[in-house]
């Protein structure tokens, strides 16, 4: 008797509750991971170890069989630490991308005085990178992916370009979600340079990120995932008229999380087939 494979998805986030609360959406991400377990997918997660995650609290441990990857920024490797939990709601892994250069510091992206930490675009690339290596030493086939926020935005274009040809990520789809509070901030032109460097890209494949604001990091996203997620109202208009939905791309709206995360199901049910 054939084994019937379970469907898989993966949530690759800067942030999923309880570990980094930037704001709401962060409950419903955790809410989604935990319905997928609860319905038959086979689930897991990949988000920053961010300092301000308690590792004692959240009973974080290194994973040295996954550990002892080096991952390139702008032409300087730098080691990555595997990391793991399990989330306390689910019997479900949540998997932490660490290193002490890029992650240790008591704020998740700002200076005290609240400007952008000159290094964001490489811990950006450090962890998106990280990420569809983790997945590839998995050898874990994801037929969803999930990637919420600025920081995972780069995720759907490598995925499309430098890995398109990587047999884990072969028939995976691509949900990208926003925050209308993600959207407000401007990490200026951080990243251009950097993700041109980083990658051995061609200059069509970051096109879309260019300029390096944080409004065309999301609109790359965005362009380059199969569906979009526009979360708690209010998102830029810039952003909207630029996504616009089509036969092929579908584009949802989530305005808080007292609705109702049935849309969203359907959307992970219609795109693993």
């Amino acid at each position: 008797m054939a084994v019937i494979q379970k469907k898989k998805i993966l949530f690759i986030s800067q942030e999923f509750s309880p570990y980094n609360e930037e704001n709401e959406f962060s409950k419903v991400l955790n809410a989604l991971a935990v319905k997928s377990n609860e319905t038959g997918y086979e689930v897991r997660v990949i988000m920053p170890r961010f300092g301000v995650i308690n590792e004692r609290r959240h009973r974080l441990h290194e994973v040295v069989r996954l550990s002892g990857i080096n991952i390139n920024v702008d032409k300087q490797d730098y080691p990555l630490v595997i990391k793991v939990a399990s989330l306390p709601n689910a019997r479900l892994q949540v998997y932490f991308m660490d290193n002490e250069d890029m992650y240790k510091r008591k704020n998740t992206f700002h200076e005290e005085n609240g400007d952008f930490f000159s290094d964001n675009a490489a811990r950006t690339i450090f962890f998106c990178k990280g990420a569809l290596e983790t997945v590839k030493k998995f050898g874990w086939p994801p037929d969803v992916i999930h990637v919420h926020g600025w920081m995972s935005a780069l995720i759907p274009m490598y995925i499309k370009s430098f890995y398109k040809k990587e047999p884990v990520f072969a028939n995976s789809k691509l949900v990208f979600s926003a925050t209308k509070e993600m959207v407000k901030d401007d990490m200026g032109e951080l990243f251009s340079k950097q993700v041109l460097s980083s990658t051995p890209l061609k200059e069509k494949d970051v096109e879309l990120y260019k300029s390096g604001s944080n409004l065309d990091m999301f609109i790359g996203g965005a362009k380059s995932a199969d569906s979009v997620i526009f979360a708690d109202g209010g998102i830029n208009k810039k952003l909207i008229e630029a996504i616009k939905p089509t036969r092929s791309k579908k584009v949802l709206n989530f305005d808080s999380l007292e609705d109702d995360i049935t849309n969203i199901m359907d959307l992970y049910n219609n795109l693993a087939g």
